[in-house]
Protein backbone atom coordinates (compact mmCIF):
# COMPACT_ATOMS: atom_id res chain seq x y z
CA UNK A 1 0.00 0.00 0.00
CA UNK A 2 2.75 2.39 0.67
CA UNK A 3 3.98 1.93 -2.98
CA UNK A 4 0.46 3.18 -4.22
CA UNK A 5 0.65 6.40 -5.47
CA UNK A 6 -3.69 6.93 -6.58
CA UNK A 7 -4.69 9.81 -8.85
CA UNK A 8 -8.21 10.58 -8.06
CA UNK A 9 -9.53 12.95 -11.22
CA UNK A 10 -12.27 15.19 -10.33
CA UNK A 11 -11.70 14.82 -7.01
CA UNK A 12 -13.94 17.93 -6.10
CA UNK A 13 -17.34 16.41 -7.45
CA UNK A 14 -19.85 14.62 -5.33
CA UNK A 15 -18.52 11.13 -6.80
CA UNK A 16 -14.63 12.14 -6.61
CA UNK A 17 -14.59 14.30 -2.85
CA UNK A 18 -16.29 10.58 -1.71
CA UNK A 19 -13.47 8.41 -2.88
CA UNK A 20 -11.22 10.58 -1.74
CA UNK A 21 -12.86 10.23 1.74
CA UNK A 22 -13.02 6.16 1.27
CA UNK A 23 -9.67 6.00 0.33
CA UNK A 24 -8.40 8.07 3.31
CA UNK A 25 -10.87 5.75 5.84
CA UNK A 26 -8.59 2.86 4.56
CA UNK A 27 -5.27 4.37 5.32
CA UNK A 28 -4.55 5.28 1.43
CA UNK A 29 -3.42 8.67 1.51
CA UNK A 30 -0.56 8.92 -0.78
CA UNK A 31 -3.13 10.42 -3.25
CA UNK A 32 -2.65 12.84 -6.46
CA UNK A 33 -5.21 15.45 -6.37
CA UNK A 34 -5.56 18.56 -8.68
CA UNK A 35 -8.14 21.10 -9.43
CA UNK A 36 -8.77 22.57 -12.85
CA UNK A 37 -6.77 25.39 -12.37
CA UNK A 38 -3.71 23.04 -11.84
CA UNK A 39 -4.52 20.70 -14.67
CA UNK A 40 -7.49 21.48 -17.45
CA UNK A 41 -8.62 17.75 -18.09
CA UNK A 42 -9.41 18.23 -21.99
CA UNK A 43 -6.17 19.58 -22.83
CA UNK A 44 -3.93 16.86 -23.63
CA UNK A 45 -0.66 18.28 -23.27
CA UNK A 46 -1.44 19.43 -19.38
CA UNK A 47 -2.84 16.13 -18.58
CA UNK A 48 0.15 14.40 -20.59
CA UNK A 49 2.61 16.85 -18.00
CA UNK A 50 1.23 15.87 -14.93
CA UNK A 51 0.81 12.26 -14.90
CA UNK A 52 4.74 12.16 -16.22
CA UNK A 53 5.89 14.00 -13.63
CA UNK A 54 3.87 12.18 -11.01
CA UNK A 55 3.74 8.92 -12.25
CA UNK A 56 0.47 7.85 -10.49
CA UNK A 57 0.16 3.49 -10.15
CA UNK A 58 -3.39 4.09 -9.96
CA UNK A 59 -5.77 6.28 -11.90
CA UNK A 60 -9.62 6.76 -11.05
CA UNK A 61 -11.69 8.50 -13.62
CA UNK A 62 -13.95 10.26 -11.58
CA UNK A 63 -14.02 13.23 -13.49
CA UNK A 64 -16.95 14.26 -16.07
CA UNK A 65 -19.37 16.63 -17.17
CA UNK A 66 -22.50 15.76 -15.56
CA UNK A 67 -26.02 16.84 -15.09
CA UNK A 68 -29.78 15.98 -15.27
CA UNK A 69 -31.98 16.03 -18.24
CA UNK A 70 -32.35 19.73 -18.45
CA UNK A 71 -28.70 20.54 -18.49
CA UNK A 72 -28.04 16.87 -21.20
CA UNK A 73 -30.78 18.67 -23.18
CA UNK A 74 -29.58 21.83 -23.37
CA UNK A 75 -25.96 21.17 -24.23
CA UNK A 76 -25.91 17.49 -26.13
CA UNK A 77 -22.29 18.57 -27.77
CA UNK A 78 -20.72 20.19 -24.67
CA UNK A 79 -21.41 16.39 -22.96
CA UNK A 80 -20.46 14.71 -25.46
CA UNK A 81 -17.29 16.73 -26.17
CA UNK A 82 -15.77 17.76 -22.95
CA UNK A 83 -16.43 13.99 -21.83
CA UNK A 84 -14.55 11.90 -24.88
CA UNK A 85 -11.76 14.84 -24.19
CA UNK A 86 -11.52 14.20 -20.67
CA UNK A 87 -11.73 10.55 -21.05
CA UNK A 88 -9.31 10.30 -23.99
CA UNK A 89 -6.92 12.44 -22.38
CA UNK A 90 -6.36 10.92 -18.92
CA UNK A 91 -6.70 6.67 -20.21
CA UNK A 92 -4.07 7.30 -22.37
CA UNK A 93 -1.96 9.27 -20.57
CA UNK A 94 -2.36 6.98 -17.92
CA UNK A 95 -1.08 4.64 -19.86
CA UNK A 96 1.71 6.51 -21.27
CA UNK A 97 2.55 6.94 -17.67
CA UNK A 98 3.05 3.64 -16.27
CA UNK A 99 -0.19 3.32 -14.47
CA UNK A 100 -0.91 -0.37 -13.14
CA UNK A 101 -4.54 -0.12 -13.39
CA UNK A 102 -7.40 2.55 -14.40
CA UNK A 103 -10.54 2.41 -12.60
CA UNK A 104 -13.45 3.83 -15.08
CA UNK A 105 -16.69 5.20 -14.04
CA UNK A 106 -19.43 4.50 -16.57
CA UNK A 107 -23.25 5.04 -15.57
CA UNK A 108 -27.01 3.19 -16.07
CA UNK A 109 -27.58 5.97 -19.16
CA UNK A 110 -25.06 3.62 -21.21
CA UNK A 111 -28.02 0.64 -21.64
CA UNK A 112 -30.63 1.27 -24.21
CA UNK A 113 -33.89 3.18 -23.96
CA UNK A 114 -35.84 0.19 -23.88
CA UNK A 115 -33.67 -2.04 -22.01
CA UNK A 116 -35.13 -5.60 -20.40
CA UNK A 117 -35.24 -5.00 -17.09
CA UNK A 118 -33.34 -5.29 -14.99
CA UNK A 119 -30.42 -4.16 -16.73
CA UNK A 120 -27.89 -6.49 -17.21
CA UNK A 121 -24.02 -5.69 -18.31
CA UNK A 122 -24.48 -7.64 -21.65
CA UNK A 123 -27.21 -5.79 -22.62
CA UNK A 124 -24.93 -2.94 -23.86
CA UNK A 125 -25.28 -2.21 -27.17
CA UNK A 126 -28.13 -3.84 -27.76
CA UNK A 127 -30.36 -1.14 -28.72
CA UNK A 128 -30.87 2.77 -29.09
CA UNK A 129 -30.42 5.07 -26.31
CA UNK A 130 -32.34 7.22 -24.35
CA UNK A 131 -32.17 10.60 -26.31
CA UNK A 132 -32.22 12.94 -23.87
CA UNK A 133 -28.87 12.20 -22.72
CA UNK A 134 -27.50 10.53 -25.80
CA UNK A 135 -24.10 12.57 -25.40
CA UNK A 136 -23.51 11.68 -22.14
CA UNK A 137 -24.24 7.93 -22.36
CA UNK A 138 -22.34 7.85 -25.86
CA UNK A 139 -18.90 9.22 -24.27
CA UNK A 140 -19.29 6.94 -21.51
CA UNK A 141 -19.85 3.65 -23.46
CA UNK A 142 -16.82 5.34 -25.73
CA UNK A 143 -14.60 5.17 -22.25
CA UNK A 144 -15.60 1.78 -21.30
CA UNK A 145 -14.85 0.67 -25.01
CA UNK A 146 -11.36 2.46 -24.78
CA UNK A 147 -10.41 1.30 -21.02
CA UNK A 148 -10.89 -2.59 -22.42
CA UNK A 149 -9.22 -1.86 -25.54
CA UNK A 150 -6.17 -0.66 -23.83
CA UNK A 151 -6.49 -3.68 -21.58
CA UNK A 152 -6.92 -6.05 -24.39
CA UNK A 153 -3.77 -4.45 -26.19
CA UNK A 154 -1.55 -3.25 -23.28
CA UNK A 155 -2.42 -5.55 -20.49
CA UNK A 156 -2.90 -3.24 -18.17
CA UNK A 157 -5.75 -3.89 -15.57
CA UNK A 158 -8.79 -1.65 -15.88
CA UNK A 159 -11.98 -1.42 -13.86
CA UNK A 160 -15.18 -0.40 -15.18
CA UNK A 161 -17.81 0.40 -12.71
CA UNK A 162 -21.32 1.16 -13.90
CA UNK A 163 -23.28 2.95 -10.92
CA UNK A 164 -26.92 3.60 -11.08
CA UNK A 165 -28.32 7.14 -10.22
CA UNK A 166 -25.93 8.29 -7.45
CA UNK A 167 -26.77 11.29 -4.57
CA UNK A 168 -25.35 12.48 -1.63
CA UNK A 169 -23.00 14.95 -0.03
CA UNK A 170 -21.30 17.86 -2.30
CA UNK A 171 -24.33 17.10 -4.62
CA UNK A 172 -25.43 20.12 -7.23
CA UNK A 173 -28.75 21.58 -5.85
CA UNK A 174 -28.56 24.19 -8.80
CA UNK A 175 -31.45 24.23 -10.17
CA UNK A 176 -29.95 24.11 -14.03
CA UNK A 177 -27.67 21.16 -13.57
CA UNK A 178 -28.64 19.10 -10.64
CA UNK A 179 -29.97 15.51 -10.52
CA UNK A 180 -33.67 14.67 -9.52
CA UNK A 181 -32.95 13.71 -6.29
CA UNK A 182 -31.31 17.15 -5.03
CA UNK A 183 -33.64 18.92 -7.29
CA UNK A 184 -37.03 17.49 -5.82
CA UNK A 185 -34.84 18.44 -2.13
CA UNK A 186 -34.16 21.87 -3.31
CA UNK A 187 -38.22 22.05 -4.60
CA UNK A 188 -39.87 20.68 -1.59
CA UNK A 189 -37.68 22.63 1.48
CA UNK A 190 -38.14 25.84 -0.70
CA UNK A 191 -41.98 25.33 -1.40
CA UNK A 192 -42.70 24.53 2.62
CA UNK A 193 -40.20 27.17 3.71
CA UNK A 194 -42.28 29.92 1.22
CA UNK A 195 -45.36 27.85 2.15
CA UNK A 196 -46.45 27.14 -1.61
CA UNK A 197 -49.63 25.56 -1.90
CA UNK A 198 -48.54 23.38 -5.23
CA UNK A 199 -45.16 22.11 -6.63
CA UNK A 200 -44.86 21.27 -10.36
CA UNK A 201 -42.33 18.71 -11.89
CA UNK A 202 -41.30 17.84 -15.08
CA UNK A 203 -42.86 14.62 -16.59
CA UNK A 204 -45.70 11.97 -15.68
CA UNK A 205 -43.97 10.73 -12.83
CA UNK A 206 -44.64 6.93 -14.13
CA UNK A 207 -40.39 6.88 -15.07
CA UNK A 208 -38.27 4.42 -12.50
CA UNK A 209 -35.08 5.14 -11.37
CA UNK A 210 -32.44 3.63 -8.93
CA UNK A 211 -30.63 4.92 -6.39
CA UNK A 212 -27.62 4.89 -4.43
CA UNK A 213 -25.75 7.00 -1.87
CA UNK A 214 -22.77 7.75 -3.76
CA UNK A 215 -20.92 6.60 -0.08
CA UNK A 216 -21.67 3.24 -1.06
CA UNK A 217 -20.77 3.69 -4.51
CA UNK A 218 -17.16 4.76 -3.14
CA UNK A 219 -16.59 1.73 -0.91
CA UNK A 220 -17.71 -0.25 -3.82
CA UNK A 221 -15.31 1.19 -6.15
CA UNK A 222 -12.46 0.38 -3.80
CA UNK A 223 -13.71 -3.10 -2.76
CA UNK A 224 -13.65 -4.17 -6.48
CA UNK A 225 -9.97 -2.20 -7.26
CA UNK A 226 -8.67 -5.53 -5.21
CA UNK A 227 -11.23 -7.68 -5.97
CA UNK A 228 -12.51 -8.12 -9.67
CA UNK A 229 -9.98 -8.56 -11.85
CA UNK A 230 -11.71 -8.73 -15.13
CA UNK A 231 -11.93 -5.62 -17.70
CA UNK A 232 -16.03 -6.74 -18.02
CA UNK A 233 -18.08 -4.22 -17.10
CA UNK A 234 -19.92 -4.58 -13.47
CA UNK A 235 -23.14 -2.65 -12.29
CA UNK A 236 -23.08 -0.70 -8.82
CA UNK A 237 -26.39 -0.30 -7.41
CA UNK A 238 -29.46 -1.44 -4.63
CA UNK A 239 -30.90 -3.63 -6.95
CA UNK A 240 -34.79 -1.84 -6.53
CA UNK A 241 -36.05 1.28 -7.99
CA UNK A 242 -38.78 3.49 -6.87
CA UNK A 243 -40.61 5.81 -9.27
CA UNK A 244 -40.40 9.54 -9.53
CA UNK A 245 -43.95 9.92 -8.16
CA UNK A 246 -42.99 7.48 -5.21
CA UNK A 247 -39.93 9.41 -4.74
CA UNK A 248 -41.23 12.63 -4.95
CA UNK A 249 -44.05 11.87 -2.51
CA UNK A 250 -40.99 10.62 -0.28
CA UNK A 251 -39.26 13.64 -0.11
CA UNK A 252 -42.57 15.89 0.31
CA UNK A 253 -43.61 13.50 3.32
CA UNK A 254 -39.46 13.58 4.78
CA UNK A 255 -39.73 17.51 4.93
CA UNK A 256 -42.91 18.18 6.24
CA UNK A 257 -44.74 19.72 2.82
CA UNK A 258 -48.78 19.16 2.56
CA UNK A 259 -49.43 21.49 -0.25
CA UNK A 260 -50.61 19.42 -3.81
CA UNK A 261 -48.65 18.07 -6.31
CA UNK A 262 -48.99 18.62 -9.68
CA UNK A 263 -47.10 16.97 -12.91
CA UNK A 264 -46.03 18.04 -15.99
CA UNK A 265 -46.80 15.60 -18.90
CA UNK A 266 -45.28 17.91 -21.53
CA UNK A 267 -41.74 17.34 -19.99
CA UNK A 268 -39.97 14.38 -20.90
CA UNK A 269 -39.82 11.80 -18.03
CA UNK A 270 -36.95 10.25 -19.98
CA UNK A 271 -35.68 6.45 -19.72
CA UNK A 272 -38.64 4.42 -18.70
CA UNK A 273 -37.30 2.76 -16.20
CA UNK A 274 -33.57 1.80 -15.00
CA UNK A 275 -33.11 -0.70 -12.80
CA UNK A 276 -29.47 -2.88 -13.03
CA UNK A 277 -29.02 -6.46 -12.59
CA UNK A 278 -26.25 -6.11 -9.48
CA UNK A 279 -25.52 -10.16 -9.67
CA UNK A 280 -22.30 -9.79 -10.09
CA UNK A 281 -21.52 -7.35 -7.18
CA UNK A 282 -23.72 -9.56 -4.90
CA UNK A 283 -20.94 -12.39 -6.06
CA UNK A 284 -18.35 -10.25 -4.33
CA UNK A 285 -19.45 -9.93 -1.38
CA UNK A 286 -20.46 -6.58 -1.47
CA UNK A 287 -23.76 -4.52 -0.33
CA UNK A 288 -24.50 -1.06 0.21
CA UNK A 289 -24.97 0.20 3.67
CA UNK A 290 -27.14 3.42 3.51
CA UNK A 291 -31.21 2.76 2.57
CA UNK A 292 -32.80 5.31 0.64
CA UNK A 293 -34.68 6.43 3.71
CA UNK A 294 -31.01 6.95 5.51
CA UNK A 295 -29.44 8.69 2.91
CA UNK A 296 -32.93 11.23 2.10
CA UNK A 297 -32.70 12.04 5.24
CA UNK A 298 -28.95 13.42 5.31
CA UNK A 299 -29.31 14.95 1.44
CA UNK A 300 -32.39 17.34 3.38
CA UNK A 301 -29.95 18.17 6.19
CA UNK A 302 -27.24 18.99 3.76
CA UNK A 303 -29.49 21.42 1.52
CA UNK A 304 -30.94 23.12 4.68
CA UNK A 305 -27.77 23.68 6.18
CA UNK A 306 -26.54 25.11 2.33
CA UNK A 307 -29.79 27.44 2.15
CA UNK A 308 -29.18 28.71 5.90
CA UNK A 309 -25.42 29.34 5.14
CA UNK A 310 -26.03 31.05 2.24
CA UNK A 311 -28.86 32.99 3.93
CA UNK A 312 -26.50 33.96 6.34
CA UNK A 313 -23.86 35.64 4.14
CA UNK A 314 -26.69 37.25 2.32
Amino acid sequence: MSEERIFVAGHKGMVGSSLVRALASEGRRNLLLVDRRQCDLTDQGQVGALLARERPTHVILAAARVGGIQANRSAPAEFLYENLMIQSNVIHQAYESGAKQIVFLGSSCIYPRECPQPMREEYLLTGPLEPTNEGYALAKIAGIRMVQYYHQQYGIDVLCVVPCNLYGPNDSFDAQKSHVLSALVRKFVDAADSDQPEVTMWGTGSARREFLHVDDMARATLFLMDRWKSPEMINVGSGTDVSIRELAELVARKIGYTGRLAWDSSMPDGMPRKCMDVSRLRATGFAPAISLDQGLERVIAEYRAVKDSALVRS
